[in-house]
């Protein structure tokens, strides 16, 4: 299952060529499935996001897909997706808190106090890292930020993530360096986006040492 996600990641513009041929405007459906799981469950965070929406956008600049139109969809995907994301987290949090002995209710309050202070900041750069921004509505549910100040970062965040990889396929995906070597690029998109977690982590771990 693992090796599929990863053939079809690595290979997306075959695998998105070939489905535009065979389903045409149902396209539209599917990414938006793909985008609204991606985000919306934290069972789903292994599905594409970032190399899928600029893959799209490419195909777009060939006349394939509409950019507005795709854009419009998966803004909207995105916004779900983490709306449905931080009430599932808003709803089972505490209970996951209250009844399992490996959470304990200080860790709860800590989360609600950070999201408190950083959470507008969280989830809008929380979208541009994959398997991260499957987390974070839902962390944000469990710490019970406000709604309506969670759906203004998160409609901010996904209009700028869907937007700067849909229109940077639009506008590069159709340079020849690029077609001709899209897994490169897809690598290249998957590394840049896990720099900010790997820095984190460095940075996690030189805190502790100095502490110590």
């Amino acid at each position: 299952m693992v090796f599929n996600i990863i053939d079809f990641i690595l290979h997306i513009d075959k695998y998105l060529d070939v489905l535009i041929k065979n389903y045409g405007i149902g396209v539209y459906v599917l990414l938006f499935l793909i985008i609204f799981l991606e985000t919306g469950l934290v069972i789903a965070p292994l599905l594409p996001g970032d190399s899928l929406i600029f893959v799209a956008g490419a195909f777009a600049a060939k006349g394939a897909l509409n950019v507005f139109i795709l854009f419009i969809i998966l803004v909207i995907a995105a916004i779900l997706g983490d709306s449905v994301n931080y009430w599932i987290g808003n709803f089972f949090g505490e209970k996951v808190f209250e009844k399992n002995r490996f959470f304990k209710k200080e860790h709860l309050d800590k989360t609600k106090q950070f999201y408190e202070k950083h959470g507008g900041k969280t989830i809008v750069l929380g979208r541009f890292i994959p398997i991260i921004r499957t987390f974070v509505p839902f962390v944000a549910g469990v710490g019970k930020m406000d709604y309506s100040r969670f759906l203004i970062y998160n409609v901010f965040g996904a209009v700028i993530w869907i937007g700067l990889f849909v229109f940077a396929g639009y506008f590069f995906g159709g340079i020849d360096f690029v077609k001709n070597n899209f897994s490169i690029v897809i690598m290249v998109i998957i590394i840049i986006s896990v720099i900010p977690l790997v820095v984190e982590w460095i940075r996690h771990k030189i805190r502790i040492r100095i502490k110590n």
